[in-house]
Parts: C-alpha cells; structure tokens; sequence
C-alpha cells in the first residue's frame, strides 16, 4: 500500500528545523522590544527560557543540516 503522506525528506526537515529556528529568534527579538528599563526577575526567567529555546533550534536546524549533507567543518578561524 502506497503512503498517503511520505515522510519528509532530508531537505524539508531542514527547511522546518531553520524555520523553528527563525521564530526562536523573532520570539527574542519580540522580547526584548519590549524589555522595561528595569528588568524583573519574571523578565529574567523569561529571558533564559528564550535563549535555551533558541540555543534547541539552532542544533536541531545543525543536526537537519548535517543529516541534508550540509555538515561544516568549522566556522572559526584558525
């Protein structure tokens, strides 16, 4: 029997793994717009659950891109 729905390929995961990634990075960006002058501990908390958000995307869109192929040895200069 033929699959209704294939599972996604290499490629598309990537393509959702950068776009999870992108509304990590929005969602930040969106807070800190509107950050009082003064932080509370409530904006604290919500600043580190932001970034761990964020810090998750980005290497579940590294491990889709290694997965697609797009595997880089390093970004750092020697």
């Amino acid at each position: 029997m033929t699959d209704l729905y294939p599972a996604a390929d290499d490629r598309e995961l990537l393509r959702q793994a950068a776009a999870a990634h992108t509304a990590a990075v929005r969602e930040s960006e969106a807070f800190l717009r509107r950050l009082p002058e003064v932080p509370d501990p409530a904006d604290l908390a919500e600043y580190a659950n932001l970034l761990t958000r964020e810090e998750q995307t980005r290497a579940d869109r590294q491990a889709a891109a290694d997965a697609a192929g797009l595997a880089i040895a390093s970004l750092e200069a020697e």
